[in-house]
């Protein structure tokens, strides 16, 4: 079985050092075992973990979120249906999401045309109206 030090976990999962230490202190990672000279060692389950953890959070879910997902992979109770639930949550966060942010698009745009690039910036309609 392959073993990683702390350095090439997060090199192989493309984190911080810091973030796997992180994960270990909230419960997101196991505690490693260590070697007889106290470092860390890690097996690929690990380097696994990581990147499950990595491609959540990509998909949009919390560190919450994901603690819940890496339990309810355990979970024999767990559905298909359950997971699929939590994804249909996630995609109405998503769309709730994009709907904002159109709206400050907009707003940015309106704000934008309104500058004419000219003039002293004490005379410009983005600061006046940001200061309102």
């Amino acid at each position: 079985m392959k073993q990683f030090t702390v350095g090439k976990l997060s090199s192989e999962a493309e984190i911080n050092v810091e973030t796997v230490r992180y994960y270990e202190s909230i419960g997101l990672m196991p505690k490693p075992k260590r070697t007889e000279s106290g470092y860390r060692v890690y097996s690929e389950a690990d380097l696994g973990r990581l990147k499950f953890v990595k491609k959540s959070q990509r998909l949009g879910f919390t560190l919450k979120e994901i603690k819940e997902l890496l339990f309810m992979r355990i979970d024999e109770e767990t559905t298909c249906r359950d997971l699929k639930e939590m994804a249909e949550q996630k995609i109405k966060e998503v769309d709730s999401k994009i709907r904002e942010l159109k709206k400050i698009k907009k707003a940015l745009e309106i704000l934008a045309s309104q500058c004419h690039s000219s003039g002293p910036k004490s005379e410009c309609p983005i600061l006046e109206n940001l200061e309102k």
